[in-house]
């Protein structure tokens, strides 16, 4: 479990880790600390009574990626479960991971990501997050069945698995997780989101920390594509397809006229069909989504385009595919 002052989420992550099913004698948690300023070290520590296998150990990289390699180096048991302090677990849901991994054929299995706010504003972000109109085709986001996935919310695998694919890449600070389960299907590996595998993951609360997110997402995404070029979706090209016909409208409407408002009305009508759905479902302030669907797709997709305008010439000009 990687962290950085967590000290708002950490306290309630750990309890639902000390409530598991599991046997708590077999179980090591290890939390990887990016230099906190805040109390989160004083706090996983005070768990030692609760959860004897855990440790502290210092993540001086700070990013992800680093705090997953350096606990894959570090774990003594023979399967490797990825968490989140900005998430609660259900007390199955290390046992559930490891029966589905032993009995399914996969190589990766995780649950959807179920998505929670703790305002009015984030339980609008938590519903947008999970709607197609967001996510695309996503299972991980959404799966309401077992299925066979691209990715998945944090994940479980053997510990031998991930030794042979060289775990995370240690210079990718945003979407390592897809990064390696590419790598991962690439070897033939198939990743399982299966609904029995339950936990509870806090959006961020405000619209200038969800933009950040997702402009994030859509920065590295492309990182990921000069790479991988096969590993593209169409879900990531397409509000990167949005922010460029949105930040160049005006133009386009002086050149085209009328016509070139024709996208804005089917994007409109999407938008006011997934507005209408988040009010039809309860606890949902749907008045928010008329914002917040359009800024992930702008935060996204401008991240997206940026990210190309400072990769893909590089590449092109030192005789690469981009």
């Amino acid at each position: 479990m990687p962290i950085r002052n967590e000290q708002a989420f950490l306290a309630r992550c750990l309890d639902s880790v000390a409530a598991t099913d599991y046997p708590l004698d077999r179980l090591e948690v290890l939390i990887l600390d990016g230099e906190s300023t805040d109390q989160s070290v004083e706090i996983a520590t005070s768990y030692r009574t609760r959860i004897p296998g855990l440790r502290v150990v210092p993540n001086p990289a700070r990013i992800q990626a680093a705090a997953f390699n350096l606990g894959l180096g570090l774990a003594q048991g023979e399967v490797i479960v990825r968490m989140d302090a900005h998430t609660l677990y259900a007390p199955d849901y290390v046992s559930r991971c490891v029966a589905l991994l032993e009995t399914t054929g996969a190589a990766n299995v995780g649950g959807p990501q179920r998505s929670v706010g703790e305002n009015p504003l984030g339980h609008a972000i938590a519903f947008a997050v999970s709607s197609r109109f967001a996510a695309g085709d996503a299972a991980y986001r959404y799966a309401t069945a077992d299925v066979w996935g691209d990715t998945v919310y944090l994940g479980c695998w053997k510990k031998e698995t991930l030794k042979a694919l060289g775990g995370m890449r240690p210079d990718w600070a945003v979407n390592e997780d897809w990064e390696m389960n590419y790598r991962l299907r690439q070897t033939g590996g198939r990743i399982l989101v299966s609904p029995s595998v339950r936990s509870t993951y806090f959006v961020r609360g405000t619209l200038k920390k969800l933009a950040t997110q997702y402009f994030r997402y859509g920065f590295w995404r492309v990182r990921t594509l000069t790479v991988h070029p096969r590993s593209l979706r169409w879900r990531q090209l397409i509000p990167a397809g949005f922010a460029g016909y949105g930040w160049t409208l005006p133009a386009t409407v002086a050149w085209l006229g009328w016509p070139a408002l024709i996208p804005l009305g089917a994007y409109g009508a999407g938008l006011a069909a997934a507005t209408a759905t988040g009010a039809r479902t309860p606890g949902v302030p749907w008045w928010y989504l008329p914002v917040i669907f359009p800024l992930i797709h702008l935060s996204f997709g401008t991240g997206f385009l940026l990210s190309v305008l400072r990769h893909v010439p590089g590449r092109l000009l030192r005789g690469r595919a981009p």
